[in-house]
């Protein structure tokens, strides 16, 4: 616990003393021990330390009841028994400076960020991307961030996904190849996201990681929980998220060397899953993360249940430990023994393989650096009894929380601004529109063509017909005109037959006449 005389944590008592030196609290901490051990007991002393020395803290709450944080905590005959056997004076049970945070906005403010922030390394791990699968995605980032395309949620990476598929052979030379096959697994990886929940997580206001750095005012540092109960039923989702947050912390602060004490306290519950499964390429650039940090005033803390569960290259970064008991059952469960007794720097007054199996419940081996940063000798020791509650609080104390949070206005209303989803709709519905206005256009110029070849058809057709007329007038004409030439010979012949027959006859009655007789 801080203590202003000599201006370092108390955190345990052994034989003497055990504090932790908050100048090298940025050289990170391990606590780790079976379930039931005390481990959540030593995480809220740690934290309120912290917070006690100004110093904001955000913690992962998987199991709720380090929510208690917001009451103070009550007399029982245990933490009565550790106040006497450890000498402590003028403890008093207090409440801690609050701010509730989750995932899916029912047990705190809405934690929200969107794809692009989260990035393809992240968001690869997050939907369990081969290597090849991995580098398609980090290709569509690329061509989003190229063409000032924001991915803001599930919808625009969608809707980017589809764009670079459609335009694969475009974009070939340029960024590499796009496999339908690999677009194929990622859509429908972005579903089973979507039915776990994790569609959620992606929009905005996105989470500002500044907000974490308030102090109450009485100059406490507050302490940012994050409600994790139901997003720890989906371990890649927690793991993954808690990693965005470390990152961002990273991203967001400039380097500060050595301080006094840390800017930040990070502690993140069942840490071994940051790293399992994790591919070779991310847990690199965890590594790299852990050991740069604490170059800008960031203390991490892992809490775990085996410290063979974080990878020795993490480990070698820790120079703070608090181990409380290990169980062993099985032959890994010696041997994480032995690696964990090893991992301390000796103490001649017990064997530190032995007593690891004995510790009892809120006992621990601790071992601290020094104000020179080294290791101390381990101690066996009993840590201090925190001062807030231990127990999960209603839901209703957190909504008392919440309606005082000065963050409340901030993150209550999510909002959907034009991303790459609207302006790759708004671009589709325009190539639309032109596709179905050319083929308008093809269609009206090709009935107006047909209409332009049947009227001149039609008007062939009427010459033709003219031209018939006037050929059957024609033949009429010429037909009319013979008739009237055969008429008129004939007439003409009917007539001198007739007029010689009236003349002989004329001729018979005048021969008559004179001669009295006819004459033949």
């Amino acid at each position: 616990m801080f203590t202003e005389e000599n201006g370092k944590i108390w955190l345990a008592t052994g034989t003497e003393r055990v504090y932790l030196e908050p100048k090298m609290a940025n050289r990170h901490g391990l606590i780790a021990g079976a379930t039931g051990t005390g481990k959540t007991v030593t995480l809220k002393v740690v934290a309120e330390s912290f917070s006690e020395m100004g110093v904001p803290v955000f913690i992962a709450d998987i199991k709720g009841d380090v929510s208690g944080m917001c009451l103070p905590g009550s007399e029982n005959k245990h933490i009565r028994r550790s106040i006497d056997t450890m000498g402590i004076e003028n403890f008093n049970y207090t409440s801690f400076p609050v701010r509730f945070f989750d995932v899916y906005g029912k047990l705190g403010h809405p934690v929200r960020t969107t794809i692009s922030d989260m990035g393809p390394e992240l968001l690869a791990r997050l939907l369990n991307l081969n290597d090849t699968q991995s580098g398609v995605l980090r290709i569509v980032f690329r061509i989003a961030d190229d063409n000032g395309l924001l991915l803001l949620d599930l919808k625009d990476l969608r809707a980017m996904l589809q764009f670079a598929a459609d335009n694969a052979a475009e974009y070939k030379i340029r960024y590499g190849n796009i496999s339908p096959q690999s677009i194929g697994t990622i859509q429908r990886a972005l579903l089973m996201l979507e039915d776990e929940g994790g569609d959620i997580f992606f929009g905005e206001p996105a989470l500002d990681i500044a907000d974490w750095f308030d102090w109450g005012q009485d100059g406490r540092g507050v302490m940012n929980i994050l409600e994790c109960a139901e997003l720890f039923q989906h371990p890649l989702l927690y793991s993954t998220f808690l990693l965005w947050m470390l990152t961002e912390l990273y991203e967001l602060l400039p380097e500060a060397g050595d301080l006094d004490k840390p800017k930040i306290a990070f502690f993140f519950d069942e840490a071994h899953l940051l790293f399992k499964d994790a591919p070779k390429a991310l847990l690199e650039k965890v590594e790299q993360v852990v050991r740069l940090i604490r170059s800008k005033g960031v203390s991490v803390w892992f809490i775990t249940q085996n410290p063979m569960d974080i990878p020795e290259s993490v480990l070698a970064q820790i120079g703070n430990r608090v181990q409380h008991a290990l169980r062993a059952y099985t032959p890994n469960e010696q041997k994480a023994i032995r690696a964990a007794a090893r991992s301390f720097r000796v103490n001649d007054a017990f064997d530190t393989e032995t007593v690891l199996q004995e510790l009892a419940t809120g006992e621990a081996l601790v071992s601290v650096l020094d104000e020179k940063g080294i290791p101390g000798v381990v101690q066996r020791a009993n840590i201090l009894p925190p001062k807030s509650s231990m127990n999960a609080v209603e839901p209703a104390v957190i909504g008392t929380v919440l309606a005082t949070s000065p963050l409340l206005q901030k993150y209550s209303e999510a909002f959907d601004r034009e991303s790459a989803y609207e302006i790759l709709t708004a671009q589709a519905e325009e190539a639309a529109r032109e596709a179905e206005e050319l083929a308008r256009q093809k269609q009206e110029e090709k009935e107006r063509q047909l209409a332009e070849k049947q009227r001149l058809a039609e008007e062939k057709a009427r010459a033709a017909e003219e031209r018939a007329k006037e050929r059957a007038r024609a033949q009429k004409q010429r037909s009319r005109s013979s008739s009237s030439r055969s008429s008129g010979t004939l007439m003409g012949k009917a007539t001198s037959s007739a007029m010689n027959t009236i003349g002989r006859e004329v001729g018979k009655q005048l021969v008559r006449g004179l001669f009295g007789t006819l004459k033949r």
